[in-house]
């Protein structure tokens, strides 16, 4: 008899939510007393949910894809030959997905539009119902002649593939290019956002010669986007300096 006893506690201890609720449905539990108890088994499965997600990109992360810069581009412009490497948005998508779906994890997206911001983001959901997300927005990227929907269109891809990079904690190898970029990215910002540099450097009574001499481009379009933080900085500078 007090073997039983003993055993008892220990037998419900180890007795999941679901199995208790079924138990208290069984034993007619009041109304208030069931939701409580659908409550706890809520919280408890939402628990286990997240530590399944954990454990699965833990598993991702201890032995993740390789995404390497799969398209060389050059272009002439009137600094020079612009040429850089990058990931294309199929390749990266690909190339993380399949790696992701082994660990029972999927990717997905969402966008909206506000004027002309367009914000997008990344959701993983993990095969247990637990989901995870971040979010990037920009301008429409009008660069090359693109007409308004193609605009939109790029940017959304733009985002979609740096969400897919920045949740998962994945960035792109560069291949090698015998030095010639010396490690720095040669991609250049957008349409929308030398419309901003335009206005900064007005609104700053700044030199544009400068500013273009400075950046080693030799139009607004042909700014590195790596460099666009740190001249909108200094434009905000002489714009707070004139005031």
């Amino acid at each position: 008899m007090n073997e039983i006893v003993k055993s008892e506690p220990r037998e419900l201890a180890q007795a999941d939510p679901m199995s208790m609720l079924q138990s208290a449905i069984d034993r007619g539990m009041s109304g208030e007393d069931l939701s409580k108890m659908m409550d706890l088994a809520d919280r408890w499965e939402a628990t286990q949910a997240r530590k399944s997600f954990v454990r699965a990109m833990t598993a991702f992360k201890e032995n993740p894809p390789t995404i390497t810069k799969n398209k060389h581009v050059s272009y002439e412009s009137r600094s020079g030959v612009m040429e850089y490497d990058h990931a294309t948005h199929d390749h990266v998508c690909d190339t993380i997905g399949r790696c992701l779906s082994e660990h029972g994890i999927t990717h997905r997206w969402t966008v909206a539009q506000d004027g002309d911001r367009v914000k997008v983001t990344c959701i993983l959901t993990h095969v247990d119902g637990h989901s995870e997300s971040v979010s990037m927005q920009s301008g429409a990227d009008g660069s090359g002649g693109k007409n308004g929907i193609q605009a939109i269109g790029s940017a959304v891809t733009y985002l979609q593939r740096y969400t897919l990079q920045a949740i998962t904690g994945m960035s792109a190898k560069d291949r090698d290019d015998d030095g010639k970029a010396a490690g720095k990215s040669l991609e250049t910002i957008t349409e929308s956002q030398a419309a901003d540099l335009q206005a900064l450097i007005d609104e700053a009574k700044a030199d544009k010669a400068g500013v273009l001499k400075y950046a080693k481009a030799g139009t607004l379009t042909e700014v590195l986007a790596e460099d666009f933080d740190k001249i909108v900085s200094l434009l905000r500078q002489k714009a707070r300096g004139n005031a």
